[in-house]
């Protein structure tokens, strides 16, 4: 699945021009950079390779939620409406800016199931928030249609998803904002880091500022900046920059990896007619950094998990069910609103009310779900030994589920 895998001559060359200079920090030192701008050249070459308009480096990606939260004025009380599917990354950028995140149901698409959030909507709603997870996307034409008829915010978490596309559009260019982390296990990787891209001209400029410290950066040096608003530290250093640049100039090399890996796996676990798969709004979009199927039943799906562990093969494989960082059932913390800083009490009612709601129809889908990440470094025999390693397991467990009938 990640650019980690992959490392190589571009990625040190890169990092070395870095290190000859001696200039880690993506801001000034002009003369003795000697024209090395890794963090400049690497903006310029995501909007190139994903068509956006603008691109704002940062730390993380949860750097960039919070920054294009921010960017797009929701703050204290504003409802932003997210799926119970997702890095816990996605509600806490929410909650950092004092907003209220709204879990609802997915779908078997594994994201946002767009009746749900229509039936969220209040007058507080400000943003919809959908999560491309697992390297494919949101129904993001329902979702947009939601957006204009209540006049709210559309920002795309798309951390999971790079590289992917719906309708000819890659994620994360097609709402208001969107993000991408490039943190160590992502489709490129920074080692840290993440972008907030936008079309909006607005957008961009608060985000650069936001960024960093609230500079303006309209001065001859960082001293001459004036500071509009009050902004943070998410800065980018040369260093992460250097890599990224290497990694985003592989993605099409990365994603054609992924999508035959993919492929060859898939075609074995479908031999299995009890098996099924994941609903993709644009199957030609999918990033293939995943392939998620489901089992009949949650039974016959713990049975199976338990079956992988035995026979050791459960490496790359999730049962989200049960996983603490993806999914609301074991958020306690978010549920509990366990914050080391005391939240103002009606958004502490208001989070945990939202967090502890019946999530039964997510639940029928996580139960049986499970995913296999995608490795570039597989070879065809090692492919075709997993597929068999889990055909075999789920028969095993199907032949013993009806021996017991």
């Amino acid at each position: 699945m990640p650019g980690y895998e992959l490392f190589g001559a571009s990625e040190r060359k890169h990092v070395n021009d870095v290190m000859e200079t001696g200039i880690l920090m993506r801001y000034g030192f002009d003369g003795p950079r000697k024209g090395i701008w890794k963090a400049k050249e690497l903006e310029q070459a995501i909007n190139n390779v994903f068509g956006s308009k603008y691109a704002q480096l940062v730390s993380s990606g949860t750097a960039a939620l919070t920054t294009a939260l921010s960017a797009l004025g929701i703050g204290y009380g504003d409802e932003v409406i997210m799926p119970s599917f997702t890095f816990v990354a996605s509600f806490e950028a929410v909650l950092s800016v004092g907003a209220v995140p709204v879990m609802v149901d997915i779908d078997d698409t594994l994201t946002l199931d767009p009746e749900a959030v229509r039936k969220a909507i209040t007058p507080q709603t400000k943003c919809i928030m959908p999560v491309h997870m697992c390297g494919s996307m949101a129904d993001l034409d329902a979702l947009q249609a939601i957006c204009k008829e209540h006049k709210l915010i559309l920002l795309e978490d798309a951390c999971q998803s790079i590289g992917a596309r719906y309708k000819g559009k890659y994620l994360g260019t097609i709402g208001d904002a969107g993000t991408f982390s490039f943190d160590f296990v992502k489709t490129i990787t920074c080692a840290e880091g993440g972008v907030v891209l936008t079309n909006r001209e607005d957008v961009y400029i608060s985000s650069d500022g936001y960024s960093d410290h609230g500079h303006d950066h309209k001065g001859v040096d960082r001293g001459a900046d004036l500071h509009p608003f009050i902004g943070y530290n998410y800065r980018i250093s040369e260093l992460h920059a250097a890599v990224g640049l290497a990694q985003v100039q592989r993605l099409q090399e990365f994603l054609a990896t992924q999508r035959k890996n993919h492929g060859a796996l898939k075609a074995i676990l479908a031999q299995v007619p009890e098996i099924s798969f994941r609903r993709i709004p644009d199957p030609s979009g999918d990033s293939c950094t995943f392939i998620s199927w489901f089992l009949p039943s949650q039974e016959i799906t713990e049975a199976v998990v338990a079956e992988l562990k035995a026979q050791n093969v459960l490496a790359g494989n999730f049962y989200w069910f049960n996983n603490n960082w993806h999914y609301i059932r074991k958020w306690d913390h978010l549920k509990q609103s366990l914050t080391l800083n005391a939240l103002h009490p009606d958004l502490k009612a208001a989070v945990i009310h939202h967090a502890t709601k019946d999530f039964a129809a997510s639940d029928a889908i996580m139960n049986r779900c499970i995913s296999t990440a995608i490795s570039l470094t597989w070879t065809e025999e090692q492919i075709k030994e997993k597929g068999e390693k889990i055909v075999q397991a789920v028969k095993k467990v199907l032949a013993q589920q009806k021996a017991t009938v």
